[in-house]
């Protein structure tokens, strides 16, 4: 009897040692569990130590998807949790196939970055939160994208990741989550399309190459032009120039033979008491008979001997006064 005893009071023991463990439970930081009491909610158990009633009370399980890695490759499992993760967490689901608003087909990668704020309301308002995400994702990630072109959705992310956001968040606040950010990570055409917009670039390329090249081209002959006007400009200043000199020379020549001249008209002014003018005629008369004479095809013939003989008198007469003034007025 001493032995059964002794086996009845360790196997009480053990259970109820049992019993105490499954009474503890350690919640780590930033997590949460949600304990049932006979299958109603009782109550949250917080980060540290917290004391359960076993049998009673026991942690509702959640569902959640897990996603592992292996060979390159995603492969997504769902699994049963007790506690929730309270801090940011980070969903990449599989690529999407949506139509834009011009009837073509792309595959979108999206992924979401939320934060449990009410376990509750996350556990007991909704099945399967990770699922319900993911669904919400996609769906709105059709709507948004299928309001769109094609080059739209490729220059237009940022506009596509706010009214993500603002449409999951509204809906997902009655989960009590909080949807942080929605971000579209690869946007994939098809390879028709990617061929067509990959001949689309070379062309614009090679439009911005011959236009720079005709820049080029451009720039050389303005130059160019620049170039020969200026030099013309230089060359007509030059000779401007010399002609301004050239002028300023004959100007100064005929100035000092205008000199020359009056001073030549003084001296016979003074020579011939005043009267210059019958001296400047026989001057000119002179001068007009020794081109004439120089001209061969010409036979100039007096019109009257007598008058010729008494203009050379008088011209001899006024030539002699005039270098006897001359003389007089030499020292």
């Amino acid at each position: 009897m001493t032995e059964a005893l002794m086996i009845v009071i360790a196997t009480i023991g053990v259970f109820i040692i049992t019993l105490l463990v499954k009474g503890i439970r350690i919640v780590p930081e930033q997590s949460a569990v949600m304990i049932e009491r006979l299958g109603k909610f009782r109550g949250q158990l917080n980060a540290g130590l917290n004391i359960i009633i076993p049998v009673v009370d026991k942690p509702r399980s959640v569902p959640w998807r897990v996603t592992v890695k292996e060979g390159g490759q995603k492969f997504y499992m769902v699994s049963q949790i007790t506690n929730l993760d309270l801090r940011e967490q980070v969903y990449d689901f599989p690529s999407q196939s949506v139509i834009t608003r011009d009837n073509v087909g792309i595959q979108v990668d999206a992924v979401v970055y939320f934060q449990i704020i009410n376990p509750q309301k996350a556990v007991y308002e909704i099945s399967n939160l990770p699922i319900a995400l993911e669904t919400l994702t996609q769906t709105t990630l059709r709507n948004v994208i299928g309001e769109m072109d094609l080059d739209d959705t490729l220059t237009s992310r940022e506009t596509i990741n706010a009214s993500l956001v603002e449409t999951i968040d509204s809906a997902a606040q009655a989960w009590g989550v909080k949807v942080n950010r929605v971000e579209v990570q690869d946007i994939t055409p098809p390879q028709d399309v990617l061929a067509s917009m990959e001949q689309q670039m070379k062309a614009e390329r090679e439009r911005r190459a011959r236009v720079t090249e005709a820049e080029g081209f451009k720039s050389a002959a303005v130059l160019r032009a620049e170039g020969e006007r200026d030099a013309r400009i230089a060359e007509a200043d030059g000779e401007r120039e010399a002609q301004i000199r050239e002028a300023e020379g004959q100007a100064q020549a005929i100035e000092l033979l205008a000199n020359a001249e009056k001073s030549k008209l003084l001296r016979v002014q003074e020579a011939l008491g005043g009267d210059t003018g019958d001296y400047l005629i026989g001057l000119r008369y002179m001068e007009t008979l020794d081109q004439m004479a120089s001209n061969q095809n010409v036979v100039w013939m007096p019109h009257s001997a007598t008058d010729l003989g008494s203009f050379i008198g008088g011209y001899k007469t006024l030539l002699g006064q005039s270098t006897a003034s001359e003389a007089e007025t030499t020292p």
